[in-house]
């Protein structure tokens, strides 16, 4: 996973939307209560801890890359809900999770051969996968305002060897990959989950966490509060509707694999 830094608590504001998507998997469960579950990417823990409570006598970890993150989910931590600071390029479970969850996280994983492989190696007979990440689509709008900023003569500089952070597939090509690999009873299937942020107020929340990340550590310190103002300006510009929201592409591939042997 790129190795960037979040700011948990602003995360923990800002991230409604992600919460509903994760949620909505969260209901599909069906656990007896002793299950062990793996959460990909926690960020904040929010979720994490939904899944904890289910699991009477069961155990949850959540990993996250970020130290800002797993800072913010200790607070959640419990008897049978653990955090570690943990990039999931670099997991080596071994047979331990009957359940391996990622909710609104993956799309920041460039590997999904390695990841996959590590998952089913993570993952004990019987075991499955839910996943909901980015897929082809997701932020259009977001993505044609960064890439016109970071082209703009006052900050190309800054970019000049910008590995564009995400991996948002189509459902076919993720299919491809899937096909590759021991798991089985492998269902993919897309998900329009396009938003109205309330206002300008609150996709500004989500510009600063997590999608300006990338992006705003690449600039020199003098010009961060312009780059960030000229993205925001022209973000609202954009996606700003009569009654005062503001709209955003949002696409989401969903993943259930079963691991059989």
């Amino acid at each position: 996973m790129s190795n960037f830094e979040f700011d948990g608590q602003k995360y923990r504001q800002a991230s409604n939307h992600q919460k509903e998507w994760g949620n909505k998997i969260i209901r599909e469960f069906e656990f007896k209560g002793d299950e062990t579950v793996l959460d990909l990417g926690c960020g904040d823990g929010i979720l994490t801890k939904r899944i904890a409570e289910l699991l009477p006598n069961g155990k949850v970890t959540g990993i996250d890359a970020s130290e800002g993150m797993i800072t913010t989910a200790n607070d959640l931590s419990s008897r049978n809900l653990s955090f570690y600071r943990i990039d999931i390029n670099d997991i080596s479970f071994r047979n331990e999770f009957d359940v391996i969850f990622s909710n609104a996280t993956l799309h920041w994983v460039k590997d999904h051969n390695a990841l996959l492989e590590n998952c089913y190696q993570s993952l004990k007979c019987g075991g499955y996968l839910r996943f909901n990440f980015a897929g082809d689509g997701n932020c259009s709008n977001f993505y044609d305002v960064i890439r016109k900023v970071i082209a703009m003569n006052k900050y190309s500089r800054f970019f000049k060897s910008f590995e564009w952070p995400w991996y948002m597939p189509v459902k076919e090509e993720y299919e491809n990959l899937l096909s590759k690999t021991n798991f089985n009873e492998i269902k993919i299937w897309e998900e329009n989950a396009d938003r109205y942020f309330k206002n300008e107020e609150a996709m500004v929340k989500w510009l600063d966490q997590p999608s300006l990340v990338p992006f705003i550590q690449c600039v020199d310190e003098s010009r961060k509060a312009d780059f960030r103002n000229d993205v925001i300006q022209r973000m609202i510009a954009k996606t700003r509707q009569k009654n005062g929201s503001c709209f955003e592409t949002f696409r989401r591939i969903n993943i259930y694999a079963v691991k059989i042997n």
